[in-house]
């Protein structure tokens, strides 16, 4: 099993080697090969996504990525920013369909900013359409118009059949868990959502089984802080994605226990934390490398249909938890606060 290991930039390396280390623990026979992106490619080749990460990327099985971004590239013409490494990758291996649990481990209750009775026993299953929408919406820039002001355009753009196959994707998970998707728009005043909500409409009937509801993303923003357990399934465009899956996570207590995966048709996935790359925080060992590690759990799980790996990865998180270990993000009175590379530790002890 071929893994392209793309540690990015800031805390990434940090945390995909905790990763990596409970990866080589589980003794399977993986082949893992190390690459550059973000920053990183661009200080390796001049591009954020050099082409030969991206040739190891399509000949892998799976991909394991950490973050990208560093202030310093801020300054960059914008194709050549981190960032666009990480856009261009996903588009690249089509992974439209981003998956993203916010799952709130009971013994981080009283590390969430919210009652821990609002979130006690939460478990969301957030899909985010990842390769459409107004991210790659053309046209799209910054022009001077002929009075010279200078205008900036982007453009929201879906056709029906990406929003039927990442709606598939949401009813298919929904079967497996509690048959609830609620469908996120602003179809009041956005045409291209108001197209959403009559696919997903129209896609229901295949999944009688499961209840369809809508909400529009202002209120499920809302919602999501009011009563977060009323939610099952949500699946919404990318920006819609992008902003309620990054508010799901301090549900959990820190984005720093957010795992996520983006899958193509064939499952073949990139597995990512859902934060950032965190440059204040880089080099100085106290970054939380349990999202990298879940999300390598999920890599089991999507891409190589291995659910006792999953399982075994998933449980040792959990047993580290609950021997009291926390990195500064998560640290409560009475835990024992420990280093990025303590907690990899402590969840490979347990796993062992």
């Amino acid at each position: 099993m071929k893994i392209a290991v793309l540690p990015g930039d800031g805390i990434g390396p940090e945390i995909v080697a905790q990763a990596v280390k409970v990866l080589d623990a589980l003794n399977l026979n993986l082949e893992m090969t190390e690459a550059p992106i973000g920053g990183a490619g661009y200080e390796a080749s001049g591009d954020p996504l050099p082409a030969d990460t991206l040739q190891l990327a399509k000949e892998a099985d799976a991909v394991l990525l950490g973050a990208v971004g560093d202030w310093k590239y801020d300054t960059l013409e914008r194709h050549l920013r981190p960032e666009r490494g990480l856009l261009r990758i996903r588009k690249e291996l089509n992974l439209f369909a981003n998956l993203r649990p916010a799952l709130l481990y009971p013994e981080l209750a009283d590390a969430s900013t919210l009652k821990a009775e609002v979130v006690s026993g939460l478990d969301i299953m957030i899909v985010r359409e990842l390769t459409g929408d107004i991210y790659f919406g053309q046209p799209r820039g910054i022009s001077t118009l002929a009075n010279g002001e200078r205008e900036g355009v982007n453009t929201m753009r879906y056709a029906e059949s990406e929003i039927r196959r990442i709606g598939r994707v949401a009813f298919d998970i929904a079967m497996k868990r509690n048959k609830k998707v609620c469908s996120v728009d602003k179809a009041n005043v956005l045409e291209c959502t108001e197209l959403w909500r009559q696919v997903m409409i129209e896609l229901s009937a295949d999944y009688p089984e499961v209840e369809l509801s809508h909400m529009y993303v202002d209120n499920a923003a809302m919602q999501l802080i009011r009563a977060p357990k009323q939610f099952d399934v949500m699946v919404t465009g990318n920006i819609f994605g992008d902003i309620l899956s990054d508010e799901a996570s301090m549900l959990t207590g820190s984005i720093g226990m957010l795992p996520s995966a983006s899958l193509d048709a064939n499952n073949k996935g990139m597995y990512e934390p859902s934060h950032g790359s965190a440059p204040d925080l880089a080099g100085k060992n106290i970054a939380n490398p349990l999202a990298t590690i879940l999300s390598a759990a999920m890599m089991m799980r999507y891409t190589f249909n291995d659910e006792l790996h999953a399982l075994k990865i998933e449980n040792a998180v959990k047993k580290a938890l609950a021997q009291g270990y926390r990195t500064a993000d998560i640290v409560t009175v009475g835990c024992k606060k420990v280093s990025c590379s303590d907690m990899g530790n402590a969840v490979l002890a347990a796993l062992n």
